[in-house]
């Protein structure tokens, strides 16, 4: 056997046992290991020329065969897989934001250069196509030590406060198990279900502008961090309408428990914060998106007592932050989102949502004892830049009345959330892919109120609607004119990096 034959005998033989042997780390780790005995014999045998051909072929054949009875167990095979099942991920942000407050009584209050860092560890294990575990730790933080008055918690002091035993504040932002099968108790109906810390916040249509995928709640009426649990149905093969779809969500916002120290640890103290929801998909496909969500939350809360009289006066002594029950309230949101592949993949949206109070006995909600409604409205679109290669922009108007509440907490716009704006809000943006999973942003958010209480409470000590108009002309040198904001503006600048 001349040289070049036997290169392409063990050519032959190495291609076989890669090709014939299973995907297994462990097993291609060993085929490696036999490659290289066979490449050494190579050399010891071409440098001998009374090898014995036959004698080489053999052993060459009886390493595969060696190969082709090593055993692959399930359980080998589930262990030496895991990674293949198992991802990991990071996001992290640096944020520069220009804040400026015009308040009710003509002063101003601003911060020139408020800056933010933002880290999320993502851990996502899916073994099999039904079972899928998701986990997301956050940190959220201004630079330094924050202070109030120059009066920062000293137990929790920044400079130290990662190194000692103190609260180093990354949080579990998302833990949570989903499973789903393409058969409901022998019907095809695809359904699902979840249960854990859910993903209720960067939902539809508030994702957009932060570059994010949407979770399910709709973001005109949710953006709240939710504990709770989903089951949803899949009807568009049963009804030929594609992407039919409805889910039931049940989370709970406050257990309202005795301390574990206390003489009856744990005890159901009543006054739980729960919501029900139901969200139905009535048609999407792969450009028209339609969506409806209602829902329902129990026994929201406001503080005792803000401390300001009738005159708008500010008395410390009267101020009472004890959380009280106050009453319910009743949330719907409908929603189009369509894609425009004529027009360069333009995203356009609208959006509409109700908010209604259902106050307790002998309590008040947004400064009523009677039920109240409120409406918003929300437009926007998103474009591809015509000048960079991976950029976009976008604009976003929405519009909220008088007694307009959703559940949105200001988790991405440092100035308040304009989804809540009792008033107009303005937004530009524009976001530029610099590298492979480098992005930077820059964004203005203009937010023009009607009246206050926009990002208080549900009940009548912070949430209730007092025209903005009537403050400034009959309080405005007052010490409530001074804590209300009239217009606010957010110029954001970011550099992210995720993976």
């Amino acid at each position: 056997m001349n040289k070049f034959t036997l290169n392409a005998t063990l050519l032959f033989a190495a291609s076989t046992l890669l090709a014939e042997t299973p995907t297994n780390t462990q097993l291609l780790h060993q085929l490696l290991q036999r490659i290289k005995v066979l490449e050494n014999q190579k050399t010891e045998h071409t440098s001998d020329k009374s090898v014995n051909t036959k004698q080489l072929e053999k052993r060459i054949e009886a390493l595969e065969d060696q190969t082709h009875v090593t055993p692959i167990t399930h359980e080998m095979s589930t262990t030496n897989n895991f990674y293949d099942h198992f991802k990991i991920g990071g996001d992290y942000r640096f944020s520069i934001d220009n804040l400026n407050y015009d308040m009710a009584s003509g002063e101003s209050v601003k911060n020139d250069a408020l800056l933010t860092n933002r880290l999320w560890l993502n851990f996502n294990y899916k073994p099999d196509n039904h079972i899928l575990f998701n986990a997301k730790l956050a940190f959220n933080k201004v630079f330094g030590q924050p202070t109030f008055n120059n009066q920062p918690i000293y137990d929790q002091f920044d400079w130290f406060g990662a190194t000692t035993n103190t609260d180093n504040q990354l949080r579990v932002k998302e833990a949570y198990i989903d499973y789903k099968d393409s058969s409901l108790f022998g019907i095809a109906l695809p359904w699902d279900f979840g249960v854990g810390r859910r993903p209720t916040s960067y939902n539809k249509l508030i994702n957009l502008r932060d570059d994010e995928a949407a979770n399910s709640p709709l973001g005109h009426i949710v953006c709240a961090e939710f504990d709770g649990g989903h089951l949803g149905m899949d009807f568009s093969n049963l009804t030929g309408i594609k992407g039919a779809h409805i889910k039931l969500a049940i989370g709970r916002g406050i257990s309202n428990i005795d301390p574990s120290i206390s003489a009856t640890p744990n005890a159901d103290l009543g006054n739980n914060i729960n919501m029900f929801a139901i969200n139905v998909i009535p048609y999407a496909d792969k450009n028209l998106h339609t969506e409806l969500q209602v829902l329902k939350a129990t026994n929201l809360v406001d503080i005792t007592n803000s401390g300001f009289d009738m005159t708008g006066t500010y008395n410390p002594a009267n101020y009472d932050p004890t959380l009280q029950s106050v009453g319910d309230i009743y949330l719907s949101s409908m929603m189009a989102f369509y894609n425009i592949e004529a027009l360069n993949n333009t995203k356009v949206f609208a959006s509409f949502a109700m908010s209604q109070t259902d106050p307790k006995n002998g309590q008040s909600m947004l400064g009523s004892s009677d039920v109240k409604i409120g409406t918003s409205y929300w437009i926007g679109t998103q474009m591809k830049s015509l000048l960079t290669q991976g950029g976009h922009w976008g604009a976003e108007f929405n519009h909220g009345s008088k007694y307009f509440r959703p559940f949105t907490y200001a988790e991405d716009t440092v100035i308040g959330s304009k989804i809540a704006a009792r008033g107009n809000a303005y937004e530009l943006y524009f976001t530029e892919v610099l590298a492979k999973g480098l992005t930077f942003q820059t964004r203005v958010t203009y937010i023009d109120y009607d009246y206050s209480g926009s990002n208080g409470f549900f009940g009548s000590q912070t949430g209730t609607p007092m025209s903005i108009a009537d403050i400034s002309s009959m309080m405005g040198n007052s010490d409530l004119a001074n804590s209300v904001v009239d217009k606010a503006t957010d110029v954001r600048f970011y550099l992210r990096y995720n993976f």
